[in-house]
């Protein structure tokens, strides 16, 4: 037999029924006998796809620890072991382990997505083997086997079909197309794209209607959702614009810290103190530069972030996407059900007579008006009901209401002729009652049309048609006016709206039963055009994207016009700017790709490998994309984009274990909602981390300053571990809850190349450490020498740590504007956590048992008198910091 993995084979879908199965050495009358099929799967192997070696758990679990972050984490917890902090220790173990357990499972889960597509293949088949036809395990089928197919199985290899009757296939999962395709068996153009090679039927495909007969020309990985699998495979697995810079800040404070410690203890050494004493220096002075909370404050707020989300209908898979999204520059959408209603809808009507008519109202809810485009208040005429019957009575489909939701049973395009009849007042079990069916010419394909029959009592039998425009109008007699007719369907062709004709006649009074001679002499009714229609609210999603710097692109399988047609609504893209094909992008190298993607908008009849190249061209541009999809065919682009979102309702399981959140209500309007959530989420970050830095900075400096001075140390490192914990719970987590700034989704999204702080919050993080050392050194020394107790300055040196950052955490709520412009009592958590974080401070100078445990004392009111007035001043500085900063 001839390998069907020889590149010089001519594609199957290019020959004919006899050169395949010749190909293949089978048999239509007997298929493969048991020994052939032996041969075969020692040749192909089994009919499923091969797992990929994935990563073992060891080595997940040491990719969640080897973090320099982490690292820092695992020096703190060793440090506070030594000390004999035990509860401190056991605090920032359990930091450790739970970020560790979360990204853990996160990362377990996004790696099922090829075991799910695997078991996306599991299904029987029935095959024609030694002249008999058996049903069998699919997974047992080999190239040459002879394959029937019928309405509601799955496809299960990849066939040539020999024959077809009625078939329609639902692909969208595979290739994008909305709706069923019509299956043929003629043979096709080499070059014919993916997604219009119908007499090819694919692996895990569904069958919606008809029979047909097929030869497997390909199994397991050589299939196209084989292909696929590859590449999901090959997609890059990509850090997220955060933590890529907390990694690389992480690194950075990482050295910082070493190279602090081991000068502290040369300097120390130097000045003739103990090898004991230096190192204990060290340590705390380690301890202080450490950010302990920072961790758990992105762990928390990030987490806060998804339930958030949640609320919106977006469902986060992966903590770090929620921030991905407030950095997201490009949009890739796919169309169906995303930025469409997946609802088909009519939108015009063309009687006989030339008249005009519009429906209104989107959806299958059939409420909504009819109107005359001429005159918008005049009754419905006679030719209307005429015409929207013929669509209702003409149809295979219903429309069912229940639990307050209308449900389609059939195809989407009957069921928006039901739909249309329902908005003039036509019910479809009373219209059935009174126009009873006696025979029915269901739709086929080389026919294309429908007919039904209908009998009322007393009245001569009425054949009613419904089929293309160019096969009804062909059966129609006296079309006086059949040149504005091809016009006008020419006219809706151009705007993506599907086109349906109707026509009728009377039989004689005798016939029961029609047949396809029957169909002639038509009077022709009118027409009906329809099309999925873009959701309203996607409308406005879209402009407040462009409005937000966020480019949105169109990626779909569905044809060009209608694509060109549903983006002019959306106001993605204009009329001179037309939508490009997956044919014209094979024709493109990288270069060239990535000059016309970051121009183009609408990508039509896209193939999966196309998707995944789109997506690495935008990445290698330096955007960071956003990618939606729903089908098998999307999971590649899903898993490279920098933030994959699954549809929740129509989706794929492939799709969401690909994806980093899943939207339940597969509106791109909820993306939309996410990215602002997302962006709210990120400006939180920054002001925790804006808010945390200073005072690591000025732990560590005031230590290395009085190791420089030889003097006391200001602080203890039981001490730093008490104002880092304490005030990172209580005080620095509640800006988690803050809530979004006004004109958030008026800025443009931040570069991926912008680092975590820009040169004026460094500039203030520096300047409210250096104030933090300041006033602690100055405190500690007028205390230390007012009242000669060490414990005494000691006290004050932290509660002026303390004060400061209590001071300073309200100028972070808003890092740019006044601290009055967001609302004193607008985030409660935040108040509530600054009265605790006054209490504990409160227990820790005067509770006994704190004072054993942490060396405090009590202090005098000329000694809070002094702190508080430093938080003051703290704040006023930063307050006029402030106004020379204007957001750009």
């Amino acid at each position: 037999m001839t390998d069907t993995n020889n590149a010089a084979t001519a594609p199957w879908h290019s020959q004919s029924s006899e050169q395949t199965i010749a190909q293949l050495e089978s048999s239509t009358d007997s298929g493969l006998s048991p020994g052939a099929v032996q041969l075969r799967q020692q040749q192909y192997g089994c009919n499923r796809l091969t797992s990929k070696a994935s990563r073992s758990l060891t080595a997940l679990i040491w990719e969640q620890l080897n973090q320099p972050l982490v690292l820092i984490l695992l020096a703190a917890a060793i440090i506070t072991l030594f000390l004999q902090e035990y509860v401190d220790s056991g605090v920032i173990f359990g930091v450790v382990v739970m970020n560790a357990v979360v990204g853990f499972v996160q990362e377990y889960r996004a790696l099922q997505a090829i075991e799910s597509l695997a078991l996306a293949m599991n299904t029987d088949a029935t095959v024609l083997r030694d002249s008999l036809w058996r049903t069998v395990d699919a997974q047992s089928l080999v190239p040459g086997d002879i394959v029937r197919l019928q309405s509601g199985d799955k496809v299960p290899a990849d066939l040539r079909l020999l024959c077809s009757r009625d078939l329609a296939i639902d692909e969208s999962a595979l290739t994008g197309e909305s709706l069923a395709v019509t299956k043929k068996v003629a043979t096709l153009p080499a070059n014919t794209p993916l997604a219009d090679r119908h007499n090819l039927a694919y692996s895990s495909t569904l069958v919606t209607f008809g029979t047909g007969i097929g030869i497997v020309v390909n199994t397991g990985d050589n299939t196209e959702v084989g292909r696929i699998n590859t590449l999901i495979a090959s997609a890059d697995l990509l850090e997220t614009p955060l933590t890529q810079k907390i990694s690389a800040f992480s690194r950075l404070l990482l050295w910082a810290i070493l190279g602090l410690a081991l000068a502290s203890i040369l300097v120390g050494l130097a000045r003739g103190q103990s090898l004991l004493d230096t190192f204990m220096a060290a340590v705390a002075l380690a301890v202080g530069a450490i950010p302990e909370g920072l961790p758990a404050a992105l762990t928390i707020t990030l987490a806060i972030g998804v339930a958030r989300m949640a609320k919106r209908r977006a469902i986060v898979r992966k903590l770090p996407a929620v921030e991905t999204l407030g950095g997201t520059t490009v949009i890739c959408s796919d169309k169906t059900g995303t930025l469409t209603c997946n609802q088909m809808t009519v939108r015009s009507l063309y009687l006989a007579d030339g008249n005009c008519w519009q429906v209104t109202h989107d959806g299958y809810a059939p409420t909504g008006e009819i109107l005359n485009t001429n005159d918008s208040t005049g009754e419905i005429s006679q030719e209307v009901l005429t015409l929207l019957r013929c669509g209702q009575l003409c149809n295979d489909s219903r429309l069912v209401h229940a639990d307050n939701t209308w449900l389609a049973e059939g195809d989407p395009t009957e069921v928006a002729l039901i739909t249309a009849a329902g908005k003039a007042g036509l019910k479809q079990e009373i219209e059935q009652s009174h126009w009873p069916r006696t025979d029915t010419l269901p739709f086929e394909s080389q026919y294309q049309y429908m007919a039904t029959l209908h009998k009322r009592p007393e009245q001569p039998p009425v054949l009613l048609v419904k089929g293309s425009a160019e096969a009804v109008l062909a059966r129609c007699i006296n079309l006086s006016q059949g040149a504005e007719i091809e016009k006008q369907v020419n006219t809706l062709a151009t705007r993506g709206e599907r086109v349906l004709a109707f026509a009728w006649r009377q039989l004689p009074e005798n016939q029961r039963s029609i047949n396809h001679q029957d169909v002639a002499s038509l009077d022709f009714i009118g027409l009906q055009s329809m099309i999925d229609p873009p959701r309203q609210e996607a409308i406005a999603a879209v402009a407040r994207c462009q409005q937000a710097g966020i480019s949105v692109k169109m990626i779909t399988g569905d044809h060009a016009i209608t694509a060109q047609a549903i983006a002019l609504q959306l106001g993605l893209t204009n009329a001179e700017q037309q939508a490009i094909t997956g044919a014209e992008l094979a024709l493109l190298d990288e270069k060239a790709l990535q000059q016309r993607v970051s121009q183009q908008v609408v990508f039509a009849r896209v193939a999966p490998e196309q998707k995944l190249r789109l997506v690495k061209a935008l990445q290698q541009l330096g955007h960071v994309v956003a990618m939606t999809g729903d089908g098998v065919n999307d999971a590649p682009a899903l898993k490279q984009a920098n933030i994959g979102i699954a549809m929740g309702q129509g989706g794929t399981e492939v799709a969401k274990e690909s994806a980093d959140m899943i939207l339940t209500d597969d509106n791109f309007a909820s993306i939309e909602a996410a990215v602002e959530e997302g962006r709210g989420i990120y400006d939180n970050l920054i002001k925790f981390i804006t808010w945390t830095l200073p005072t690591n900075i000025g732990e560590g400096l005031v230590i290395l300053f009085a190791i420089l001075l030889g003097t006391e140390l200001p602080i203890l490192p039981v001490q730093i571990l008490w104002i880092n914990m304490t005030t990172a719970v209580l005080l620095g987590l509640m800006l988690a809850f803050e809530g979004k700034e006004p004109g958030l989704m008026q800025r443009p999204p931040n570069p991926p190349q912008m680092p975590i702080l820009t040169r004026a919050l460094t500039l203030r993080v520096l300047l409210v450490g250096g104030l933090l050392v300041l006033s602690a050194f100055v405190l500690f020394q007028w205390s230390l020498a007012r009242s000669g107790d060490i414990s005494h300055a000691h006290t004050v040196a932290v509660n002026v740590f303390v004060f400061g950052e209590f001071f300073y955490l309200f100028n972070c709520r808003n890092l740019h504007g006044s601290v009055w412009s967001v609302g004193f009592f607008s985030n409660k958590p935040l108040l509530v956590g600054a009265a605790l974080m006054l209490l504990a401070q409160l227990l820790y100078t005067y509770l006994p048992l704190m004072q054993l445990l942490f060396a405090s004392t009590a202090i005098t009111a000329l000694d809070w008198l002094a702190i508080v007035g430093c938080g003051f001043f703290i704040s006023a500085v930063v307050a006029l910091d402030k106004k020379r900063y204007q957001r750009p």
